[in-house]
């Protein structure tokens, strides 16, 4: 049989070594009075060390039969404890953040460091769907946040089953988490084109690249704030009339097509080191250093102070740029069309573009009328009796 008990104590009397009769004790073969007191078990690289014979026996067989049925894993009996939550978690978060974006990597820190919380050193195959349904809900958090984090967790399970430290059978199971995103508040083209006459008359002297990244949200409507604001000089293809983004969200390269009056407006700027960011500061604005690339937010820092100076109220960047021109194509172009302009790779985030509006709903209302007109001059021209019912 694998494995054994073991004692590192001698017989008193000849020094000899205790040997193990298999059911109460070790003793000395020559001195069978003679009994160990302190106990260790050797298994298949498990060291354990004990203080009476029935806890090591029953340890011991244990993990006898934990081998025998295929689940013994000597590093669940390891002290440094590898298998633990925070030691891989760790891991993971090491290799993530070489991968994915800073506010990203961010994100995934806060949720693990919330998962650390509630399983510290617990080991991994010891964490089931009871332990992070309780995780999740236990969180004062919205819903789409505790998707995210059960999203993230997912994550972390299958790259731990990837790199082959659990098997398939011990990624556990992940509780449903439902969530519903809200809507932004739109405007019409009209007011999108006031606020943009706002922001060209407050920043077109001190730097023209404000008002032309705001106007390329509105015209492009597959670029995030975020990604406009990224843009380098060495993305930008003056040639074929292309602005290029390595690394969108959606993980692939995006390619847009720009129009021949925006291709012209770029060539009025002189060429610059490509590796520079395009929209960098100029000088004439306090408290930003020329050179400097814009920050994530700071489209949306001038859209807010159009919107303020118009008396506009609740329309933030992206709903006024992004949401307001994808709803106003739809005059023009089918929803198929539009969702290709977007660039959404999933209907479910197309689709919050596209929800029923008021104007929508009139033009249904209005075909009952129809349908109401109809039935009448049928009912007439065939002069129905009409049945009146009494309780």
């Amino acid at each position: 049989m694998k494995g054994g008990i073991y004692s590192r104590q001698k017989c008193e009397i000849c020094g000899g070594t205790f040997k193990n009769d298999g059911k109460k004790s070790l003793y000395c073969p020559v001195h069978p009075n003679q009994k160990a007191t302190s106990f260790v078990i050797y298994f298949q690289g498990v060291y354990r060390r004990f203080k009476d014979y029935d806890n090591a026996h029953q340890v011991l067989e244990g993990l006898r039969f934990k081998y025998r049925e295929g689940t013994f894993d000597k590093r669940d009996y390891q002290k440094d404890n590898p298998l633990s939550f925070d030691h891989l978690s760790e891991q993971w978060l090491d290799f993530k953040q070489k991968t994915i974006k800073h506010k990203s990597f961010k994100n995934l820190s806060n949720y693990i460091a919330r998962a650390s919380r509630s399983f510290g050193n617990k080991n991994i195959k010891e964490i089931g769907y009871a332990q992070i349904e309780d995780f999740l809900w236990g969180q004062d958090v919205s819903d789409k946040t505790r998707a995210n984090m059960k999203s993230a967790l997912h994550d972390f399970w299958m790259w731990l089953r990837k790199r082959k430290v659990i098997r398939p059978h011990e990624v556990p199971e992940f509780p449903e988490v439902s969530f519903e995103l809200g809507y932004r508040k739109v405007i019409d083209k009209e007011t999108q084109e006031n606020i943009l006459g706002e922001i060209y008359r407050l920043t077109y002297q001190i730097n023209p690249k404000i008002w032309l990244g705001i106007k390329w949200l509105c015209t492009y409507i597959s670029i995030r704030p975020g990604e406009m604001a990224s843009l380098k000089e060495e993305n930008i293809d003056l040639g074929n009339g292309y602005l290029m983004f390595p690394q969108p969200k959606e993980k692939r390269m995006k390619v847009v097509p720009i129009l021949e009056d925006d291709v012209a407006i770029l060539r009025l700027f002189p060429v610059a080191i490509p590796s520079i960011s395009f929209f960098r500061h100029m000088k004439g604005i306090q408290g930003v250093k020329e050179g400097e690339s814009f920050g994530e937010k700071y489209f949306y820092k001038w859209w807010v102070k159009a919107c303020k100076n118009l008396g506009i109220e609740g329309v933030d960047l992206y709903g006024g740029t992004r949401h307001s021109s994808a709803r106003a194509l739809r005059q023009y172009c089918s929803p198929e069309e539009i969702k290709r302009a977007t660039m959404h790779s999933t209907n479910k985030a197309f689709e919050r573009y596209f929800q029923i509006e008021s104007d929508d709903l009139r033009e249904i209302y209005s075909k009952t009328i129809a349908v109401k007109n109809t039935l009448k001059k049928s009912s007439d021209s065939k002069k129905a009796n009409i049945l009146i019912f009494k309780d």
